[in-house]
């Protein structure tokens, strides 16, 4: 017997998906609309509770649309990177030692763009 969840991808994935979708959109999409972008046979319910959990996690902001609503990214690609990082970094109790070895572990042209951000304060 196959366990049904073997075919299903991750959560995150999905979620990657959807960002993506919203992102090419340029405007609100209902989750009808989303499902129908990602062309990847999900059901739309399935859509509207990944839309949902975007929303709870404040990635993304939604507004009514008729009796639904319509979702739309609260920041682009690059900015909820940068909120998944400060996430993690929050998540640790030994802040100065997280960042100690994520510098460590920057590559010789990102340690120098760092550089030239700190000593610039550009944020």
């Amino acid at each position: 017997m196959t366990d049904a969840r073997e075919g299903r991808r991750p959560a995150g994935e999905l979620e990657a998906a959807v960002m993506a979708a919203l992102w090419a959109a340029g405007a609100p999409l209902t989750p009808g609309r989303v499902q129908t972008g990602l062309g990847s046979g999900l059901a739309r319910t399935t859509v509207a509770t990944i839309l949902t959990r975007l929303h709870e996690k404040g990635v993304v902001s939604r507004e009514r649309q008729g009796r639904g609503y319509a979702y739309f990214p609260v920041q682009d690609a690059p900015g909820l990177t940068a909120r998944r990082m400060h996430t993690e970094l929050d998540r640790d109790t030994d802040r100065e030692a997280v960042l100690a070895r994520f510098v460590a572990q920057l590559s010789p042209g990102d340690e120098q763009f760092l550089r030239r951000l700190l000593e610039n304060d550009e944020r």
